[in-house]
């Protein structure tokens, strides 16, 4: 059961219910009216008539005020006790004494005790809580973000949330709290192979780098494994900013898989000039025939035998097996199905992309349409 937090009243309060007693109010209307207790009204009536004043110090006796008194000379003499072994540690070992005990005494005695100035122990106190809140930033975006991002994505979050740190000391920090990115080792780049040519022309020619929304859509096929069962993924990317805005889940790589990745689209589907894929069967059917026609969208197809001409869409799904497949045990398609739409949500609003400046893709998208304006 969560522990109720004490309420605090204000001397204006406390007066104004001292005089709603004396203007004829009852005790008890008072104490159920403002949910009060009845003897903290009896305190107060009485602080109102003998002193004037709601200060405890002002109400105290002489006795009380000589026992608080010497209780303080009695912490002070506990806490020199507890320190005199202290006195000759090393400074930060003194630092850390008083930071650990100012719940219990006073900063200002523990420093003279230890012969430490108090604002040296407040300059190195201040220091020390900003590595611990650089820690727990640091751990908070790596475990926010699938923990998929490396020193580079985590300096830029930092910057976000004020913090200006540098790589090396995030990688010193993630190394000793265990933090290793999903991405650990560098990827081999394959050197350009010759390809066939092919009656249907190579729109897209590799021409990554698109300045317009929707001109050229991408996408592929990639395979994960539901129980014993392999299924399938489609998902489309907006070569402008690499944005995944359609996506679907299944147990059969055909045309129906790209038909329903493309029910998902937000928008009018004749806003896509151009679709570059691979020569997959389920992408060349009736059935696209038939919605790239009907839609007006272009058809753009890679060269025979060479995947680079869909590069984008392959590492897309790199990154896809990385940080979402590799990292689930899906039980059903349904399950499937929630996890992609939990990650495509991610990948678009909270994701940022270093070939996007650093941007999510919709930051990226929103950013673009500003300089347009």
């Amino acid at each position: 059961m969560p522990k109720q937090q004490r309420r605090t009243f204000t001397a204006q309060f406390k007066k104004q219910m001292v005089e709603l007693y004396e203007n004829g109010k009852s005790r008890a209307a008072i104490v159920e009216e403002y949910d009060l207790t009845a003897s903290a009204l009896d305190r107060w009536i009485k602080q109102a008539t003998t002193t004037g004043s709601f200060k405890e110090k002002d109400n105290r006796s002489s006795e009380e005020n000589e026992l608080l008194a010497l209780r303080r000379e009695n912490q002070r003499l506990k806490m020199e006790v507890d320190n005199v072994k202290a006195s000759r540690a090393d400074h930060g070992t003194k630092v850390a004494i008083i930071q650990n005990n100012r719940d219990k005494y006073s900063v200002s005695a523990m420093c003279d005790v230890l012969q430490i100035e108090r604002s040296t122990f407040y300059y190195e106190a201040k220091e020390q809580k900003n590595e611990e809140d650089i820690n727990e930033a640091i751990a908070d975006i790596f475990h926010k973000n699938r923990k998929v991002y490396g020193t580079r994505k985590i300096k830029v979050k930092l910057q976000e949330r004020g913090f200006v740190v540098s790589r090396r000391r995030i990688g010193r920090i993630m190394k000793e709290h265990g933090l290793v990115s999903t991405y650990t080792v560098s990827q081999y780049n394959p050197l350009k192979a010759a390809c066939n040519e092919a009656s249907t022309a190579h729109t897209l020619n590799r021409e990554f780098d698109q300045t317009e929304a929707r001109r050229f859509v991408v996408s592929d096929l990639t395979y994960v494994k539901v129980q014993n069962r392999w299924h399938y993924i489609c998902v489309l990317i907006d070569l402008f900013n690499r944005e995944i805005i359609g996506h679907s889940a299944g147990p059969h790589k055909d045309a129906a898989l790209v038909s329903r990745a493309f029910a998902t689209v937000q928008g009018d589907l004749s806003q896509i000039q151009w679709f570059h894929t691979d020569r997959g069967s389920e992408f060349k059917n009736q059935t696209m025939d038939a919605l790239l026609e009907t839609f007006k969208i272009g058809r753009s197809l890679s060269m025979k035998g060479c995947p680079y001409d869909n590069a984008v869409a392959e590492a897309t799904y790199k990154i896809m097996k990385t940080e979402f497949v590799n990292q689930m045990n899906f039980q059903s398609l349904r399950h499937l199905e929630l996890e992609l739409y939990d990650y495509v949500n991610w990948f678009n609003q909270h994701r940022i992309h270093g070939t996007l400046e650093y941007m999510t893709p919709i930051q990226y998208r929103h950013a673009a349409l500003k300089k347009a304006v």
